[in-house]
């Protein structure tokens, strides 16, 4: 897979879900911290984010936000009630195994504001009018059809995200992922981990010198490229773990581990705990089907 799409299969956990909200007149509605991220579409109406570390921000149709850290905020009319419309929002939340975090999760902002844009991100804004009708008119196969538009509009926030963040020249792995050698050295590694990458191997993939790419890694991803393929190899074994029944020997080769001895203490250094104590662990994690605005995700 390209590296996007393995850090998103890296951190879901359990099954997104959405919930239209219609709301008029003055109204609030608070959301409490929780272990994921929360996103809200504006379709019909205004409405005001409300945070604790900046002014309100006015969010108008087609607006898009998501929260990637699962921090507190609320959403409230505009402060004109006699004046308000209605207003119909998509509210939704994915939870994430914070456990396998990877470090493009941490450059994001608490808050991400997508304003909508004509001719700006139409795969998104397509997304958004498709879950919008899937909610408004379910009908045969609503569940299995949310429940890829969710995964879908996941990938196209963090998309547009990265889309924008590189237009503006900001730094970090939104820079990473449009440079084309450090792009390239990512996705070959995450192709394949288990091969024996060296620093040379994965230059060449970029067609820069060894010295020249090991600068250009670190310093837009944040650290040296065997470093990063290290804790990648680790994450995917963790998912390995975490998701199947395969041996930790199949593992141990599949992530580029020579003996399943090597593997496991590669693995407990980095997670803490042995390979067979963490497929425990996490065989017994409680998974949460629904979702209140006011209280988080709750387990049933």
């Amino acid at each position: 897979m390209d590296v996007l799409s393995d850090v998103v299969a890296s951190l879901r956990s359990g099954r997104p879900f959405a919930n239209r909200e219609d709301r008029e007149g003055a109204w609030h509605i608070p959301f409490t911290p929780f272990a994921g991220a929360g996103f809200h579409i504006v379709l019909s109406g205004s409405c005001r984010l409300l945070t604790d570390n900046r002014a309100p921000r006015t969010l108008n149709v087609g607006d898009v936000v998501l929260t990637p850290h699962g921090s507190e905020h609320a959403l409230a009319d505009v402060g004109h009630a006699d004046e308000d419309g209605p207003t119909s929002l998509l509210c939704g939340a994915y939870q994430l195994d914070r456990s396998q975090s990877h470090p493009l999760l941490a450059t994001l902002p608490e808050v991400i504001h997508l304003r909508s844009q004509f001719g700006r991100h139409p795969a998104l804004h397509s997304a958004v009018s498709l879950l919008g009708s899937e909610l408004q008119h379910p009908q045969q196969g609503a569940v299995s059809a949310l429940s890829t538009l969710l995964d879908l509009l996941l990938i196209y926030m963090l998309r547009a995200w990265f889309e924008d963040e590189s237009d503006r020249g900001a730094p970090g792995w939104s820079a990473a992922l449009a440079d084309p050698a450090v792009s390239a050295a990512l996705s070959a590694m995450h192709e394949d981990p288990a091969r024996a990458w060296t620093v040379e191997d994965l230059g060449r993939k970029g067609k820069l010198s060894r010295a020249a790419f090991a600068r250009r890694f670190t310093g837009l991803v944040g650290q040296p490229p065997l470093a990063y393929l290290t804790w990648w190899r680790l994450s995917v074994a963790a998912r390995l773990l975490k998701d199947g029944t395969t041996s930790l020997e199949a593992i141990a080769h599949q992530v580029g581990y020579g003996s399943q001895y090597a593997f496991a203490n590669a693995f407990k250094r980095a997670h803490g705990v042995s390979p067979g104590r963490y497929r425990l662990m996490r065989a017994s994690d409680q998974q949460p089907t629904r979702w209140h605005p006011e209280t988080g995700m709750t387990d049933c």
